[in-house]
């Protein structure tokens, strides 16, 4: 990763903030996409405070016009992007039938529409120089079902078959295009959801009334399990897999 220039969205917390720290590490210069200007701020002094690159550019990626504007800029700044991370993401849950339009399209129009806004933007520019790589986060619920988590599994489901269409499109043009699938891993995202601490024993053991089996490993993931994944995936080392999809979740999907 050294001396590439890497977009992270959705990288003042979490797994977006986990893989912005492993890129950097690494040695590449990093623009850090988020709507959250003052945490992107605060990640962003604490990489550059350790010596790495990393710069902090705040916006909004369910606007088509603000990422373009955004990745202009990073290019303009940082220089040619090599490396693109689809990580900003919401999760709302429900069940269907109670679930409010204004839920299902806060979550629709960051996890899809955004992944399709940050990646048109990029992927228009690695088509010139004809190289690069994108990995975008999704979920292990995209391929199995959870109860009141429809909407939340739907967008990752839409963008992870985008995901591969891309990599389908853009193939030819030396451009790698593959999935993250995480299951429960220890972000602010997930305990939000949490009412107490036993919450963390039901994510691993299971919860049968929900049909959920539990985690196999015994152990919730960390954002770096995730990062250590994504960053494979996106090294050179990977350099002839595209259009794959790698789950991350201990085995809670058994495998599927």
């Amino acid at each position: 990763m050294k001396d590439t220039i890497a977009v992270v969205t959705g990288a003042a917390g979490g797994i977006g903030a986990a893989v912005a720290e492993a890129l950097a590490v690494r040695g590449a210069s990093v623009a850090l996409l988020d709507r959250d200007a003052g945490r992107l701020a605060v990640v962003a002094k604490e990489l550059t405070s350790a010596g790495h690159r990393a710069t902090a550019f705040p916006a909004d990626v369910t606007s088509g016009e603000e990422v373009e504007a955004v990745i202009g800029a990073v290019e303009e700044r940082l220089g040619p992007v090599d490396r693109l991370v689809n990580a900003a993401g919401v999760l709302r849950t429900g069940p269907v039938h109670g679930f409010a339009d204004e839920d299902w399209e806060a979550i629709f129009a960051v996890n899809t529409t955004g992944v399709f806004h940050v990646s048109r933007a990029v992927v228009r520019r690695m088509r010139t120089r004809r190289r690069g790589a994108l990995v975008t986060i999704a979920s292990n619920a995209a391929g199995t079902a959870r109860t009141e988590m429809a909407a939340y599994a739907a967008s990752k489901a839409a963008a992870s078959m985008f995901t591969k269409c891309l990599g389908l499109e853009n193939a030819a043009y030396g451009i790698r295009c593959n999935v993250v699938a995480p299951g429960s891993t220890d972000t602010p995202m997930l305990t939000a959801l949490w009412d107490d601490a036993s919450a963390a024993d039901a994510s691993i053991t299971g919860v049968p009334e929900a049909y959920r089996v539990g985690i196999p490993l015994a152990k919730l993931a960390r954002p770096k399990d995730v990062a250590d994944a994504v960053l494979f995936l996106l090294s050179d080392q990977a350099s002839h897999i595209t259009m794959h999809h790698l789950t991350v979740d201990g085995g809670a999907a058994l495998g599927a």
